[in-house]
């Protein structure tokens, strides 16, 4: 019995011990920092493309928006933050797994001892990491450049924090739920892209939302991007804007449960379709 019970735990101690989530998961980040960092089109398309297009527009349009005294370029700065988000934490997220998936790199961390959930934990934070440091700068571009009216009170701030936490972290679940509508790597950015683009127009980023027809408004207010750019209006532009905004207020209790409401559904459905093997993956 004793040489038996040796055996076992001879056996046991060979096997590879499992890590723990949080070291794991901070591997990951540093890992998926160091791959984002490395990859300079990437980095360029994911962080510089707002930038460019807010410095473009910032430049060819000016003027009060119709109905109000507000310039158009503070309006679409915060439209422009809010896509800068989402162009990270939908666009790029979903473009960088599917390429992992295709690869085998996820299959590969499906097999190890590492918590699987230390994948889709690090990808969170390198995804709100990466957003933060973009925001901010465009933030600072857009002080400097277009006079933007930074929030004056610490509930505005407030406000800013969770739009841009909750937004990312609703762009990043339906990223990851997307995944399962692209077949391949070649493809990604081809079915990426349209979706992202469509609802920029049609969230008020660049154009006002609330010149939109309004079956156009009420198909966007579906999905995190209007939320998100509603939220940031609320944040950057004077209180008297909210006249032209839906019902005449900025209704943050229904930006909070639209957003919530994706992080659910975004989570559930990567739960149940999420795939660890691209189809060339043995």
């Amino acid at each position: 019995m004793t040489a038996q019970l040796a055996n076992v735990a001879a056996v046991h101690a060979d096997e590879p011990s499992m890590p723990g989530i949080v070291p794991a998961t901070l591997a990951r980040i540093k890992v998926e920092l160091l791959g984002f960092i490395r990859n300079p089109q990437s980095l360029v398309f994911t962080v510089s493309l707002p930038l460019l297009l807010m410095l473009i527009f910032g430049s060819v349009f000016s003027g009060p928006v119709e109905g109000t005294d507000v310039d158009f370029r503070q309006v679409f700065i915060s439209g422009i933050i809010a896509a800068g988000a989402m162009s990270t934490a939908f666009s790029g997220l979903t473009i960088s797994v599917v390429i992992e998936r295709e690869h085998g790199i996820i299959r590969r961390m499906a097999s190890s001892p590492m918590p699987k959930s230390a994948y889709f934990i690090g990808k969170v934070l390198m995804v709100l990491i990466t957003t933060v440091l973009e925001v901010a700068l465009l933030l600072l571009v857009a002080v400097l450049l277009f006079q933007l009216d930074l929030p004056a009170t610490a509930a505005l701030w407030g406000t800013f924090i969770w739009v841009l936490l909750l937004g990312t972290a609703a762009c990043t679940m339906a990223g990851f739920a997307y995944c399962a509508l692209i077949p391949n790597a070649k493809s990604a950015a081809a079915v990426t892209t349209p979706p992202f683009m469509i609802l920029q127009f049609i969230s008020g980023v660049f154009y006002p939302f609330h010149m939109l027809p309004g079956w156009m408004q009420t198909i966007a207010s579906v999905f995190p991007l209007a939320p998100m750019t509603r939220g940031f209006r609320h944040v950057f532009l004077p209180d008297t804007f909210k006249a032209v905004e839906a019902g005449g207020v900025w209704n943050l209790q229904g930006i909070v449960v639209t957003l919530v409401a994706w992080i659910i559904l975004g989570t559930f459905l990567t739960a149940i379709t999420f795939k660890w093997r691209g189809p060339r993956v043995r």
